[in-house]
């Protein structure tokens, strides 16, 4: 099976040659420079001299080439779709702001737009950004014309097919002996999301690498020009003699401008004077350490007066081969079509006519590379879910009943014997539903999308160790992303999970994720609820259990005497309360009805005085084939309350609210949405003019397609509110014998109330006929004054305007559409008909 990627930008091929030595095959690779592009040649990258592609992306002439390469494999090589696509657009003119910015660097932004153009049309597996730290904030020229950040930029054309992360990284803590910070954009396709976070594609953290470590068994070189005898890339080139004196005697971290001799100090001689050259950087002239990591290697690394440059014992700067070393580059690859050891073999004066010629095309390609290393522990994260069989619910569903697990050993085994054709996701999948009790605890299996946008949202503190609590830990999916998030730390990870089967499960997986950090994990068995806690939390990751308790449960009563809801028999009321009095920061999966419903009226007015980071609106799209809706919300108990991203992973919206502003205490609930159009139509109308009834005792078995009274349903009601109509097939009746025990009974005669289909975003208000009755999918609507509604009132509620108001009034919500004693408040009635 093929692996593939294709490489743009991609100057002499340092980075991406990891992805080679990972067992990738290089469709093209695309470079503007031609002697760059040669080096990746010597080093075989691509199959075809056609992946060779000299030009400048942004014309249609060279993405052309680009496209033709790929069907050109599709044809010879039978692949089906490109698996990587890297990018590193050159980051010159790269600002947080663009009134800095001249027509050019608009322009050379523009690459990064070029790059996310073709990251469309090629539709790979997963896609990578590597460039500056300031990257997703630099403003570029998006596709539609407008000036935006790249993040937003990047969320506009990939956020709907990709699930993506955006880290700031250090390159010395994943591997390179090189202090070089760099933001590093892994996308993932949605169809693979579930299997993949990107989160888990991300290079591990390790300790960084002395110079000691990685230089200092290389000879040292103490000739000017010297070239060592076995190794032609160990050398450094000649300087003026007088400069040694400038660095001789420096100690490690010391700058030649502390000499104290101003004759040491780096200086012309103007008219017989000695002028002190400037200054302009602290870490010029200076002496590096061998005990510190290696500086960040620059395009100019031959020069003494460049940044870090000296070598922390010899009067020199460091050698190609010391910079490829830090740079994690190994000897295997060429900077000619000349091998090692043919280079080695050469005279010293063929030597140095070679070194004069290539040596500043290598040390510019190194000074603008990313470390080999870094791309090659990348795509040996990709390989690890390649080639694996997915398996959507169903499919899982149906081997798990094959497979007829009947003890948690069996689940073990399976797992120990780790079928090849299967991701360690799809395991985890596998013994979350062979669960038997998985739909009395609620437990459902969250997806890895989910948890990857909500690990996204989470601020990481300042604190060395951290505390972390996952209360109700499943088999442990949430644990690698955890992790991953907070791997630059010292972890304390408690999981808590009231069934020790899960929890002996979830040991066993994680031992197959072969986890690496500085961290503890204790397993814990009981009830989240009434577990004593001894310590305060610093954070608090997962997903509650989502089910009601009967009224006649012992434990009800015993949840809710510490709860702050205690209207609710919901556990996961229980669990968030709970965890807000217990933890600096809270970050829940919860039921998107947190935002509205009466029964919840309690808990957003405690939640508003918190700090609320933000808030997830993850649609249906949380739990595969159980319908209901979920958001996340991150509580920060450390801030006061400030400014609340909300995000929609089904309609892409992203937006930064005043949290005042959403949770305003005029409004009977969380508008998350609200906009300038909700607060324009809001200045219009008057809320809060009718009291609802809806029907819940109307059931199928008491309607007939005939009989003593008409039902009306949703559906009878004209989208414009004008007339009752008829369907056949679908009208209903039901007899009056039924109706004495039905409180809807009460409107059967009255026509001062009026109608509006309960489940829609299509309002409409009809006044109700005497004479019929309605069921549940019909709310009845009370003005709360007496006198009649005018027809133009009521044509307003199925108006355009009025309908998309009414969606952000519910929040976009597909489930909970009831017109309840809280949504009712938005059925206002025109201030000019008042």
């Amino acid at each position: 099976m093929h692996k593939t990627y294709i490489s743009l930008f991609s100057s002499a091929g340092v980075g991406c040659y990891g992805f080679k030595l990972a067992g990738f095959e290089c469709i093209a690779t695309n470079e503007l420079i031609e002697r760059r592009l040669n080096v990746q040649k010597y080093n075989n990258k691509c199959k075809y001299d056609t992946g060779y592609i000299c030009g400048d992306i942004t014309t249609d002439e060279t993405k052309n080439l680009l496209y033709e390469e790929i069907k050109r494999w599709e044809k010879n090589d039978k692949i089906k779709q490109v698996d990587v696509v890297i990018a590193t657009p050159p980051c010159q003119g790269m600002s947080v702001a663009n009134h800095k910015k001249n027509d050019t660097e608009i322009i050379r932004n523009s690459l990064v737009i070029e790059s996310i153009k073709i990251i469309k049309k090629i539709h790979p597996k997963f896609f990578i950004f590597e460039n500056v730290p300031a990257f997703m904030k630099t403003i570029c020229t998006d596709v539609d014309g407008y000036d935006k950040p790249i993040a937003d930029a990047i969320a506009n054309n990939l956020g709907n097919d990709y699930s993506y992360v955006a880290k700031i990284i250090n390159f010395k803590n994943y591997g390179a002996c090189s202090s070089r910070t760099r933001t590093l954009v892994i996308g993932v396709l949605k169809t693979l999301a579930d299997e993949v976070s990107p989160y888990e594609l991300y290079p591990s953290f390790e300790k960084e690498k002395t110079l000691r470590n990685v230089i200092g068994n290389m000879p040292s070189l103490s000739e000017m020009g010297e070239i060592s005898p076995d190794d032609i890339y160990h050398f450094f080139r000649a300087y003026p003699e007088h400069m040694r004196e400038w660095i001789h005697d420096l100690a490690e971290g010391q700058s030649a401008f502390e000499n104290e001799d101003i004759a040491k100090k780096p200086h012309q001689v103007i008219d017989g004077k000695i002028v002190i050259n400037q200054q302009k950087n602290a870490d010029k002239y200076t002496r590096t350490f061998w005990d510190k990591v290696g500086p960040c290697v620059h395009t100019r690394n031959d020069q003494l007066a460049s940044q870090n440059t000296i070598h922390p014992k010899d009067d020199r700067v460091f050698s190609i081969r010391e910079l490829m070393m830090m740079m994690t580059i190994p000897e295997s690859f060429k900077w000619s079509q000349y091998d090692l050891t043919y280079l080695n073999n050469l005279s010293i004066k063929e030597k140095q006519k070679y070194l004069k010629q290539e040596e500043i095309k290598i040390r510019q390609s190194l000074g603008e590379a990313v470390p080999t290393i870094i791309f090659k522990k990348i795509a040996d994260n990709i390989n690890k879910y390649i080639g694996y069989e997915n398996l959507n619910d169903s499919a899982i569903i149906k081997l798990v009943n094959n497979l007829n697990f009947k003890t948690t050993e069996d689940v073990i085994h399976y797992i120990d014997s780790n079928p090849s054709n299967y991701s360690l996701s799809t395991l985890s999948k596998i013994a979350e539903y062979s669960n038997s009790k998985r739909t009395e605890e609620a437990a459902y299996f969250t997806n890895k999308e989910l948890i990857t946008e909500m690990i996204k949202t989470i601020e990481v503190c300042d604190k060395d160790t951290i505390r972390i609590l996952e209360p109700s830990c499943g088999v442990g999916n949430f644990v690698p992303l955890i992790l991953k998030k907070f791997e630059d730390k010292k972890v304390i990870l408690d999981l808590l999970d009231i069934d020790q089967n899960s929890i002996k499960i979830c040991k066993k997986l994680l031992e197959k994720y072969s986890l690496k950090g500085n961290f503890k994990i204790n397993y814990l068995v009981d009830d989240f609820l009434t577990h004593n806690f001894s310590e305060r939390y610093d954070y608090i990751i997962g997903n509650p259990p989502f089910s009601k308790l009967a009224s006649s449960n012992l434990k009800l009563k015993t949840y809710r005497s510490v709860s702050i809801n205690k209207n609710t028999n919901n556990i996961c009321s229980f669990f968030l309360d709970k965890a807000i009095g217990l933890s600096n920061y809270v970050s829940l999966v919860f039921p998107k009805f947190l935002l509205n419903t009466p029964e919840f009226k309690d808990s957003r007015n405690y939640i508003k005085n918190k700090c609320v980071d933000s808030i997830i609106d993850f649609g249906e799209k949380g739990f595969p084939g159980v319908l209901i809706e979920t958001i996340s919300i991150n509580i920060n108990n450390e801030l006061k309350p400030n400014f609340t991203n909300v995000y929609s992973l089904t309609k892409g919206l992203k937006l930064k609210q005043k949290q005042s502003y959403i949770f305003d205490n005029s409004l009977p609930y969380w508008i998350i949405y609200r906009n300038k159009d909700f607060d324009n139509v809001s200045n219009k109308i008057i809320f809060d003019c009718f009291e609802v009834f809806r029907d819940r005792q109307i059931t199928n078995k008491l309607l007939h397609d005939s009989g003593d009274i008409r039902v009306i349903k949703a559906r009878n009601i004209s989208d414009d509110g004008k007339e009752i109509i008829n369907i056949a097939g679908y009208d209903s009746y039901i007899n009056l014998s039924d109706i004495n025990e039905l409180s809807v009974s009460d409107y059967l005669n009255n026509d001062d109330v009026y109608l509006t289909p309960n489940m829609t975003y299509y309002p409409r208000l009809i006044k109700k006929p005497k004479g019929v009755l309605v069921n549940g999918s019909v709310a009845i609507l009370i003005p709360k004054k007496t006198g009649g509604i005018s027809e133009k009132q009521r044509a307003y509620f199925s108006s355009s305007e009025y309908r998309e108001f009414y969606q952000i009034a519910r929040n976009y919500q597909t489930r909970s559409l009831n017109v309840d004693s809280c949504s009712v408040y938005f059925y206002g009635l025109l201030k000019e008909e008042v």
